[in-house]
């Protein structure tokens, strides 16, 4: 199995906020994206049972994520929109 993408965490010191851009969750949902293709293909081409869980752990793992990364671009979106109302 090989690494697609490495993030690196971040440690907050004190009242630093993080700051996502939509641009940065844009790039991460297109990895997560290759992450899925790539986890697609190895269940393919699996055909011991204990590879089989692994890739089903994997794929479900990366959905979730994937989920999550489009809840907080949609997130991003409704904040823009609200802020351009007022």
């Amino acid at each position: 199995m090989r690494m697609i993408f490495q993030q690196t965490p971040i440690i907050l010191t004190g009242n630093e906020e993080v700051s996502e851009t939509k641009e940065d969750l844009l790039e991460d949902l297109k990895k997560t994206r290759y992450a899925l293709e790539v986890a697609y293909s190895g269940f393919d081409n699996v055909t011991d049972p204990d590879l089989i869980d692994c890739y089903i752990y994997q794929v479900n793992a990366i959905l979730k994520q994937y989920k999550f990364l489009l809840d907080k671009i949609s997130q991003k979106e409704e904040e823009k929109e609200l802020l351009l109302e007022k």
